[in-house]
């Protein structure tokens, strides 16, 4: 987003008038962003995932550490779950932050698979935060490396459910990453699941119908007072078992000594009277992401049938899903 000082005195001054708290925060937000981003571009605040060792790290979008430690003894390879600082509080943000030119040589070496629709318009558009903030005034520095940098760039955000799911299920990308994985030649992979991200398919997709109205916007839900924030994280805790059933299968389909799953940032549920991830806002709940180590055998359980062409096609809709998402 270009700067646009007069734009963000507009929202200023008719929060201000019409008393919209919201649109008040909204603006301050922005203001804020400003300087921020243009510090942490420059000196970000967080670990980069290429200060670690990985050879398979899986992103779950949106995952709390306090969550997955919840539902862990559900699941064998979830032992011992530690905990970074991410380098964004929003997938854009974290994606801007972590694939920079200074980590541009094992970058070459990644195969990428993933559905967040923020890579499009990072490495096709090339536009970088803030999204969804008027800023008054912002000198940033990013850094990000081109798509052809990757190994291997693959995005996916055409599947068989979209009538019914915006974005893919995390099951189509297990298939994605265990015929990559098969089939490249690559040092490193990284998996990139949109859950346990909004909306809430979990049961949705397990029923094979649409997502009720608080599964697709739990937070307008919470705020029309049609959904409490028990109901919205137990969504959001079956959203996370959903796309954990898929990452077993996962490890026991491809090869990988160190596995790693973690988050591009987490969470807010009613913490400083907010909910979601904004851009650019420093609290534990978003910027402190799941490190959990395991590993990975491929036991050949599972064959899959996909189609890479499929992807080929241009993201005239990118706008449109991040919509969908609740970004615009």
């Amino acid at each position: 987003m270009q700067t646009d000082a007069r734009n963000w005195a507009r929202e200023l001054s008719r929060g201000l008038r019409e008393r919209d708290l919201r649109g008040v925060a909204r603006a301050l937000r922005g203001a804020f962003n400003g300087p921020y981003y243009t510090l942490t571009t420059r000196y970000p605040l967080g670990t980069n995932i290429y200060e670690r060792d990985w050879d398979l790290l899986l992103v779950l979008d949106a995952c709390r550490v306090d969550t997955l430690r919840s539902v862990a003894p559900e699941y064998d390879f979830l032992d011992n779950i530690e905990s970074i600082w991410s380098v964004g509080s929003a997938s854009h943000e974290w994606i801007s932050k972590t694939f920079t030119n200074e980590h541009r040589d094992p970058i070459s070496e990644t195969a990428l698979i993933t559905s967040n629709p923020f890579f499009p318009q990072t490495f096709n558009d090339r536009t970088f935060p803030p999204k969804a903030y008027s800023i008054p005034v912002m000198w940033p520095d990013w850094d990000v490396v081109e798509k052809s940098t990757f190994a291997k760039f693959l995005h996916v955000h055409r599947h068989d459910y979209d009538e019914h799911f915006p974005e893919a299920p995390p099951e189509i990308m297990t298939d994605y990453a265990i015929n990559a994985s098969r089939n490249g030649t690559f040092d490193r992979m990284v998996v990139h699941y949109l859950q346990p991200h909004t909306p809430y398919i979990a049961d949705a997709y397990a029923e094979n119908r649409p997502p009720t109205a608080v599964e697709s916007d739990p937070w307008t839900a919470l705020d029309q007072g049609v959904a409490t924030v028990e109901e919205v994280k137990q969504l959001y805790r079956e959203n996370l078992r959903f796309v954990l059933d898929s990452v077993e299968t996962l490890l026991r389909n491809v090869d990988a000594p160190e596995v790693v799953i973690t988050a591009d940032h987490g969470e807010l549920f009613g913490e400083m009277g907010l909910y979601g991830h904004p851009e650019g806002f420093i609290h534990p709940s978003l910027k402190k992401v799941p490190w959990a180590t395991t590993t990975a055998t491929d036991h050949r359980e599972r064959t899959p049938d996909v189609e890479e062409s499929r992807q080929d096609s241009a993201d005239a809709e990118t706008e449109q899903r991040l919509a969908d998402l609740g970004y615009l």
